[in-house]
């Protein structure tokens, strides 16, 4: 090896590295100009898709590891050096780690040179994004600490617990009085959960604007419940003291010690922080105990998430457009059909519209799918109009689609598309979707009305203020949900009241339709009511195209 100034070989260097490595979290390295040799602490190996902590052709094996972006960056900085343009190397830049994720660092070092001959650079690696052992703002230890914690004691506790506690909308104390004050209300906090800190409990900083308290002592669940109210109390007494300057709540959600005793620490921190999120679901300045069941049923909805917007991007697959068919009662022959949404994937099978519709509207997927699905149903309305020329379709809209897109340029295009009469397509709007009445709505409903589209209230009965809707609105057709159905068979005031309801949109000249008729009993009842129109499992339950077309219109 090329002794330096210094009189050290890279040999004695490399042995240096070694003594080092077990006491550092930063990584020392010397690179050998001279015979193109690189070596690192052998922690980087562990961390870095490194081929190995020693290894020649220096730039050559760096390419492996270093982000593709960002290696021309450091060829350059590396050649400067070599020239002798510069006698320092400071950079930051990416290294792949070994789960392959970018990870920033730091990368410093200092060429030692004989008579202006550079014979190696030595300098240290150091994670610029790496999470800190501590929090100087709230003056605790932070998520590498709780780590070596976690790991160090939990395994044989016989009980315990872990809390998890995070500030209600801190962001709006940030945005309103600044982020040194934002900084000040973490400090106080901490202060407020350390005073109501039991024996042998830690309290370290997780993340942002939570908390973590780490019980390994034999307490219970009922014992975390206690300290979280407990801890509530004292940051009510903190928000008065300040004379409601500021005025904030805390969150806060248990896991029991046989349910994070046997996994990974990161499993417990996706749980605790499941947990937290799940108590400020349920309304804030609470908390929730955390539940495997709710969980799964959060990993599901993930994963349809995920299946929902493949689905998409993969021309729709596993959509379909299925039919039920609408009876006049006037003739007891079908006049329409109501085209319906389904999702099928050969993970879940068959999902539920109830559950997939609104991870639909959530993620804002339910424009793409909403527009394929009108497609879909004016495609279906124009063949069968081949043979029934005037039979009606009705298409379900979310109030999504009508907020976030242009869905009457959506409508229009289609109708005109399909060659379909407007007067026979029926666009409904759930009634649910109405908590918020806003000029869209009702411009949208005065255009469609005026292109001489027909317009369905759907769910009548099951949300709010129903009535103010048919002056604001002025649909042609009221749908009556099944659940209004039910109770009107078996309840004489709910009868009287869907009498009087029907007599009303008859007087206003609105068309009614009864939904849900399953069975000869309810049709025989609803009959005295006088709608308009049936639509029920009785007459047909909603299938895929084919099968409609062979029950119903050959």
């Amino acid at each position: 090896m090329t002794p330096g100034f210094t009189g050290l070989t890279v040999a004695q260097i490399c042995e240096a590295i070694d003594t080092l490595n077990p006491c550092m979290d930063d990584f020392v390295y010397v690179y050998d100009l001279v015979n193109d040799f690189y070596y690192i602490s052998k922690l980087a190996v562990e961390r870095f898709c490194l081929p190995s902590n020693q290894f020649h052709n220096v730039i050559e094996n760096h390419a492996k590891f270093v982000y593709p972006a960002d290696l021309p960056m450091l060829q350059q900085d590396l050649e400067e050096l070599t020239a002798g343009k510069k006698q320092f190397h400071d950079l930051l830049y990416r290294w792949i780690s070994v789960d392959n994720d970018p990870i920033w660092i730091n990368c410093r070092g200092f060429v030692v040179r004989h008579e202006n001959t550079p014979l190696y650079m030595l300098g240290c690696i150091n994670e610029i994004g790496a999470r800190q052992k501590a929090d100087n703002v709230s003056g605790l230890l932070g998520v590498t600490s709780l780590k070596n914690s976690f790991l160090a004691e939990h395994a044989d506790l016989p009980n315990g617990y872990l809390l998890r506690l995070g500030l209600d909308d801190f962001k709006e104390i940030n945005e309103k009085l600044g982020c040194d004050y934002g900084d000040l209300i973490l400090k106080r906090t901490a202060e407020c959960i350390t005073a109501c800190l039991l024996p042998n409990q830690k309290l370290f900083r997780a993340v942002a604007d939570e908390y973590l308290i780490v019980n390994f002592s034999k307490r219970t669940t009922e014992d975390a419940i206690e300290q979280y109210k407990h801890i509530r109390q004292t940051i009510d007494s903190f928000v008065k003291e300040n004379n409601y300057e500021v005025i904030y709540t805390i969150s806060g959600g248990i896991l029991k010690s046989e349910q994070f005793s046997a996994c990974s620490f990161s499993d417990a921190m996706k749980f605790s922080e499941f947990s937290l999120n799940e108590a400020k679901r349920h309304g804030k300045n609470c908390c929730y105990i955390f539940c495997r069941e709710d969980y799964d049923k959060f990993l599901r909805r993930r994963r349809l998430s995920q299946l929902l917007r493949r689905a998409v991007t993969h021309n729709f697959e596993g959509f379909e457009a299925y039919l039920q068919p609408l009876i006049n009662t006037d003739s007891n022959t079908i006049y329409g059909a109501e085209s319906l949404l389904r999702f099928c994937t050969e993970e879940f099978g068959m999902v539920a519209p109830a559950e997939f519709i609104p991870l639909l509207e959530e993620t804002g997927l339910i424009i793409p799918v909403g527009k394929w699905m009108l497609n879909e149903a004016l495609k279906i309305c124009q063949n069968i109009q081949r043979v029934i020329p005037d039979f009606k379709i009705s298409i379900n809209v979310s109030y999504v689609q009508v907020v976030k897109s242009n869905i009457l340029t959506d409508i229009l295009n289609a109708v005109e598309y399909y060659h379909i009469p407007p007067s026979t397509v029926i666009i409904e709007l759930t009634e649910s979707g109405l908590l918020v009445l806003d000029n869209r709505i009702t411009k949208l409903w005065a255009r469609l009305k005026e292109k001489g589209i027909y317009l369905a209230l759907d769910d009548f009965g099951t949300g709010y203020s129903n009535f103010h809707y048919l002056n604001d609105l002025k649909p042609d057709i009221i749908k009556i949900d099944r659940t209004f159905t039910i109770k009107a068979v078996t309840n004489d005031y709910e009868f009287k009241l869907l009498s009087l309801m029907s007599n009303m949109a008859h007087s206003l000249n609105l068309q009614i339709c009864v939904e849900g008729v399953e069975n000869t009993n309810e049709l025989s009842r609803m009959k005295e009511v006088l709608p308009d129109y049936y639509q029920g499992y009785y007459f047909g339950k909603p299938c895929p195209f084919p099968e409609f077309q062979d029950k119903f219109i050959k």
